[in-house]
């Protein structure tokens, strides 16, 4: 595949995700998943990240496929990275009703992750997403009471956030230069 995109597929005995990730995308998607809550969630990250992302996930509990899709989310995220220099760093910060989340983040190989969430599923999620990627993930739930509106604003705010990070830079943003891990 050309250009910054990325395809992975994780089968195991539990469950069965495959992803397409083109990071220089429109926001497209096209997602199967036996889930409905974390079909809609990866379809809200792919809009505000400005990612075309294709997926289908069939999984035999909600557990299972939840992690599974994060990490395989994840792994194509860093696969379609490659080794372009990028602007690194960003925060957003989006409302949804109740919720106000802020997400900051910093696509290097240092995998870290705090989330507020108010659903345990959730926050694996963002757990086994930032780990897999290899990023420092920080999301913080300012204010807000109906938990749709808590995770849901943490996706978007973490799509916005991945959106500004990944915008290629004529150099690296590091005082370290390029790491090299052989």
């Amino acid at each position: 595949m050309a250009g910054r995109v990325a395809k992975i597929k994780r089968e195991t005995r539990e469950t069965s995700v495959t992803v397409e990730l083109n990071l220089d995308g429109k926001g497209k998607f096209e997602v199967d998943c036996d889930l409905q809550f974390l079909k809609h969630m990866v379809e809200t990250l792919a809009r505000y990240a400005d990612f075309d992302i294709k997926m289908t996930a069939k999984g035999d509990n909600d557990h299972h496929l939840i992690e599974d899709v994060a990490i395989t989310l994840g792994k194509a995220l860093r696969d379609a990275l490659g080794d372009k220099p990028i602007e690194r760093m960003a925060t957003a910060t989006v409302v949804m009703d109740d919720a106000m989340v802020m997400t900051s983040l910093d696509l290097v190989d240092r995998p870290y992750c705090e989330a507020d969430c108010p659903d345990p599923l959730y926050t694996h999620f963002f757990r086994s997403f930032a780990m897999t990627a290899g990023i420092t993930l920080h999301i913080l739930a300012i204010r807000g009471f109906d938990e749709h509106h808590i995770i849901e604003a943490g996706f978007k705010s973490m799509g916005k956030a991945l959106r500004d990070a990944v915008v290629v830079r004529k150099q690296t943003l590091s005082n370290k230069g390029a790491v090299k891990i052989e």
